[in-house]
Order: structure tokens, then C-alpha cells, then sequence
């Protein structure tokens, strides 16, 4: 580990080299857990939020770069729809859906998480909450969205748009839209969930109906609205 990387509540409760760090402090990091579960609750609640559709995607999306305006633009229409935005509050695709939300005048929310390397929230938030833990930042996202979008991006990208997707397959959340943004991105996975998971028998063809992928971002508005 090197001397200028911080070691993440996350990492304490999960890694093993704090083994005997959370056996001897388990009951008061499991009281944290709670009490960054009821400051997300209260905060959420009193944002009054209405519907409002998360939008993920890279950190990494340059400012200049189309899918940054593309980003812009699917905040702003789902603004203008009546949904606020719900990002991870960070940099790049996130940035753009809230300064998109903000241009269009609804509340623009953002979740952010504590890193080993600084990354801040983005100044287009309007409500902004800062986690330790990924789970309790992750059941936010989840309770308080109506549909999910996803953005280009990586790792994190994917790990919130499969759990979204299990949820919804075993239902454990009802109603859920989520929509891929961008078929020059994402039409690999898309082929390969079709050629590889339904062809193997490993999902069953209902389960592919769950994830829409589109160019269109006025169809991936309307499809958000299938929840309500």
C-alpha cells in the first residue's frame, strides 16, 4: 500500500488484514452501519425527490467529448420529463447528468462515496450525501430511483447495473426500468447477455426484456416512465 493511499471504512470491514481489528471493534462498526443507513434515510426523505431516475457512468467521460453532452442532454430531458437526477455526484458522465438536471431546473442529487483517491462532488448538486460504505450508498440508488440509466462506463457502471438487473429478476423491486445509452458502447454485452447467458439456458427470455439499449435518449425517458 502505498504511503499516500487512504485505507476506506470499506477496506477496515472487508480486507482481510483488519481481521482482528473488526473482531475486536464488530458491534461499534456495526453501529455505523446503521447510522449512516438512518442520515440516508432522513436526508433522502427530506429531499422530497418525487420520481427520479439515477443515471450512471464514467468518472473518466472528458468535458469535451460527446458522451459528456450526450450525458448533459439525458439529465436536461429527464429534467424537463419531471424526474430529478440521482448521479454518484463525481466527475464526468455523473457531472453531466446533474449539470443537466440543474439546466432544467429539478432537484439534482448526489451520492457520493469515500475513495482511496480524492474525488469530490461535482458543483451541479444540489443535495449531496457522503458514504463510507458502498452497500449503504448502493440501497440509496435503489430506494430512491424509479429507473435506471446507464452511461458509458466501467466497473462501477456494471456492478450497479447488474445488481439493478437481479433485483428486478428475482423481485426483490418491482416495476424498474433501466436503459443502456449508447449501442457503439454497450452492443457487445448486449449481444452477449442474447448469444451466450439466454443460448446457455442461464437467464430465461423474459430476463433479456429487462435491459433496453438505445440511441434515442426521448425513447429512454419514455421507457423511465413505465414505472409510474
Amino acid at each position: 500500500m502505498t504511503a499516500d493511499r487512504r485505507v476506506t471504512a470499506d477496506e477496515k470491514v472487508l480486507d482481510d488484514r483488519h481481521r482482528e481489528e473488526w473482531k475486536q471493534r464488530a458491534a461499534w462498526r456495526v453501529m455505523k452501519f446503521q447510522a449512516e443507513f438512518v442520515e440516508g434515510f432522513e436526508a433522502m426523505e427530506a429531499a422530497e425527490l418525487g420520481d427520479a431516475v439515477c443515471v450512471y457512468g464514467s468518472a473518466r467521460t472528458p468535458v469535451d467529448s460527446e458522451e459528456y453532452k450526450l450525458g448533459v442532454d439525458l439529465g436536461r430531458k429527464l429534467g424537463e420529463a419531471g424526474f430529478s437526477v440521482i448521479t454518484g455526484g463525481g466527475p464526468g458522465a455523473m457531472e453531466a447528468a446533474n449539470r443537466g438536471a440543474a439546466e432544467a431546473g429539478v432537484k439534482s442529487v448526489g451520492l457520493g462515496i469515500e475513495l482511496p483517491f480524492e474525488q469530490g462532488i461535482n458543483e451541479f448538486v444540489h443535495i449531496e450525501l457522503d458514504f463510507k460504505y458502498f452497500f449503504v450508498r448502493k440501497v440509496m440508488f435503489l430506494k430512491y430511483s424509479s429507473g435506471f440509466c446507464a452511461l458509458p462506463g466501467g466497473f462501477g457502471t456494471m456492478d450497479e447495473l447488474f445488481e439493478a438487473l437481479t433485483l428486478v429478476q428475482t423481485g426483490k423491486v418491482g416495476k424498474f426500468p433501466i436503459a443502456l445509452i449508447g449501442s457503439h458502447y454497450w452492443g457487445g454485452l448486449h449481444d452477449w447477455i442474447r448469444a451466450s447467458m439466454l443460448k446457455e439456458g442461464k437467464i430465461g427470455p423474459a430476463d433479456v426484456d429487462l435491459l433496453m439499449m438505445t440511441d434515442d435518449l426521448d425513447e429512454a425517458v419514455d421507457h423511465m416512465r413505465h414505472r409510474r
